[in-house]
């Protein structure tokens, strides 16, 4: 019996889910493929006018799970006219190399179009249908029953076996919701409206990073000299053009750091261990945290005695974790931990103490589900950020970028702490952020603190 298997979505989500269905299944099926935009295969995060040329990537080539090719085959297979178009010198190209949101694009659309000759081969109705918008989906007896609005806006329904919903980000497609105040860095195309002037960005992570860039190739241009080195250079009657990073720690993120992949086991904090504890029904964080320690102890000696991390709690050693790029200004920490990533990448040399809670991020996150709600609230709030950060380092080159902007006299970054307020109903625009006992005042403001997870109500229930 054929059945009939429909993806809402057609971005890497889909993608993933098709090459592992294509791979994993003998029955035959029909496939329908709906997706909003005009053309499939890309996704929001790297299709051409929602990402600016200039941003790039934080997932390393050798990060990216392969499909019909690994990115590197697939980078190497390219003619070197369209790697440059794509912002890549072609003898640059490297596993651990960052790229161009763009160019993960064209490899995903690629990878998409090789998918569905592969599933037409096997046997595969395909039906992909763009322009299309899902605006409902029903479970009902003995099917999903989807409401497709064509681009016409005529309506249709249509039954399937199974449907996988794989919609990814949800932005307003003009993120400027009032005046001079953005909702997201998405589309980047709406940022270039901004004309030189005192800009706050909520966030200093990548999607800070994101907007950053993108204003500032509106505003000038980055230049790189023979020997490497990164200037920016402002446009002519740009003088205005003024960027100002917020976030409650004022922190930059790291620059990615050197680590073998795939990821070594771990000794101590084991995904075994993690179920043993949660098999134990009783409280999870502290005996949790307490293997995290010993792994760390027994990964880096040095590190923890560094960090007196034998006699901490989970608070304090949260607050140890930060406490030395708190109290430092953060452009000089940014200079100084890239140099330390360049000469680790250059030697192949791995951090002991970072690798290990790299590895320990989805270890932790067994107990998650687990957590009663003061533990929840406990790990959200001091021990998910160490993880965050671990994580969620940035290529080299936006590091680069950011101090080349500040070098240019053309982006700080504040810490704001818990307690601020932010007011985007002005008549002027923009927003006042009040924090710190300071008031500072910008005439336009973006949003770049990531897109919030959706809450139940956000979902529509229908009757089965």
């Amino acid at each position: 019996m054929t059945s009939s298997i429909a993806f809402v979505g057609a971005g890497p989500t889909t993608i993933y889910t098709l090459h592992a269905l294509l791979n994993q299944t003998t029955q035959h099926f029909e496939l329908a493929i709906y997706e909003e935009q005009p053309t499939a295969g890309r996704g929001t995060p790297y299709r051409p006018g929602w990402n600016d040329p200039a941003m790039l990537s934080n997932i390393a080539s050798i990060e990216i799970p392969p499909l019909e090719q690994t990115l590197l085959e697939w980078l190497e297979a390219q003619e070197p006219s369209r790697l440059v178009g794509l912002g890549i010198d072609p003898d640059e190209i490297g596993e651990r190399t960052f790229y161009p949101r763009l160019a993960l694009g064209e490899f995903f659309y690629d990878q998409f179009q090789a998918l569905l000759d592969r599933a037409r081969a096997q046997g595969v109705a395909v039906d992909v249908r763009t322009r299309c918008r899902v605006v409902d989906a029903v479970s009902d007896r003995d099917a999903m029953v989807l409401t497709i609005r064509a681009r016409s806006g005529e309506t249709s329904e249509r039954r399937f076996d199974h449907v996988v919903l794989a919609t990814g980000h949800q932005w307003p497609e003009d993120p400027q919701v009032r005046p001079g105040y953005f909702l997201s860095p998405w589309p980047a195309t709406a940022l270039a409206a901004i004309p030189p002037c005192k800009v706050g960005i909520r966030g200093t992570s990548l999607s800070a990073i994101d907007a950053g860039v993108a204003l500032a190739v509106t505003h000038g241009e980055f230049v790189e000299d023979a020997d490497g080195a990164l200037t920016y250079e402002a446009a002519t009657g740009s003088d205005a053009f003024h960027m100002t990073m917020m976030s409650r720690k004022g922190l930059l993120p790291e620059a990615d750091f050197f680590a073998p992949l795939p990821y070594e086991p771990l000794e101590i904090c084991t995904p075994e261990a993690m179920e043993k504890l949660i098999a134990a029904d009783g409280l999870l964080l502290e005996p949790a945290f307490a293997l995290f320690k010993q792994e760390l102890i027994a990964t880096d000696p040095n590190y923890a005695a560094e960090t007196g991390l034998a006699d901490l709690g989970l608070e304090d050693y949260c607050e140890r974790y930060f406490a030395d790029r708190a109290d430092a200004d953060p452009f000089e920490w940014a200079k100084d931990n890239l140099a330390e990533a360049e000469r680790n990448y250059a030697a192949e040399h791995t951090m002991p103490w970072r690798y290990a809670i790299l590895r320990m991020h989805e270890v932790l996150a067994l107990i998650v589900p687990h957590l009663d709600a003061e533990e929840y609230r406990r790990f959200s709030k001091h021990f998910k950020p160490l993880f965050v950060d671990d994580y969620a380092t940035v290529p080299h080159q936006s590091i680069r970028r950011m101090l080349a902007l500040h070098r240019a006299g053309k982006l700080d970054v504040l810490a704001i702490g818990d307690d601020y307020r932010i007011d985007s109903h002005r008549p002027e625009g923009g927003a006042v952020v009040e924090a710190m006992g300071e008031r500072h005042v910008f005439a336009a403001f973006i949003e770049a603190t990531g897109q919030r997870p959706l809450q139940a109500k956000a979902f529509p229930s229908s009757p089965c």
